[in-house]
């Protein structure tokens, strides 16, 4: 599979690199444990030049309320942040808070990307996207750590199980590609 067709535009991405143990962050929302993580030649590059608009949570915001550090400062463009305070979050330029319905942020996040994709950096916001069937592609990169402790990316006590269809993804054959069987949303697993 061509890796352009894995950040191909106009898709909302639920985008993160996880550890071993299902941490997305750590204590506070550090990320510090992704020092010396590698990714594919070119992936980086690859997402600046797909993606439109991030939207992501205030929690994470507070703790990284730099814009210009996305991809490594690679991408630049609007960035949403969903929050119920508005007013007291910090302002940035090129950055908007919102305090309205996950659709209607993602709605917002979309008009702005204008026919790119928007990236979710947000455990939480993902979750309540895929909840709704708004994800159309969940792209996971593995981190050889175990971090014991942090942000995970998702724990929804009661929830049921959804059917994936697995097959290989990316260049020389890295990664794994998994197609819902209820429509064509999928998620890409990177073990770097």
């Amino acid at each position: 599979m061509d890796p352009q067709t894995e950040t191909a535009a106009g898709q909302v991405l639920w985008h993160f690199t996880m550890s071993l143990d299902g941490f997305v962050a750590g204590p506070g929302h550090t990320m510090d444990w992704m020092a010396g993580t590698t990714f594919r030649p070119g992936l980086v590059e690859e997402y600046a030049g797909t993606t439109g608009a991030v939207l992501g949570g205030r929690a994470g915001w507070d703790a990284h309320p730099d814009p210009t550090g996305i991809y490594g400062g690679a991408w630049q463009g609007p960035v949403f942040v969903l929050t119920h305070h508005p007013e007291d979050a910090q302002p940035a330029p090129g950055v908007t808070s919102l305090n309205c319905d996950v659709a209607e942020a993602l709605r917002i996040a979309r008009e702005a990307a204008g026919g790119k994709n928007v990236e979710v950096f947000s455990p939480t916001i993902g979750r309540r996207l895929l909840e709704r069937g708004l994800i159309d592609v969940i792209d996971l990169h593995i981190a050889p750590v175990l971090l014991g402790d942090g942000i995970r990316r998702s724990t929804t006590p009661g929830a049921r199980p959804s059917g994936w269809a697995a097959h290989r993804a990316g260049p020389q054959g890295r990664g794994r590609r998994a197609v819902p069987a209820d429509d064509r949303r999928s998620t890409t697993a990177h073990p770097e």
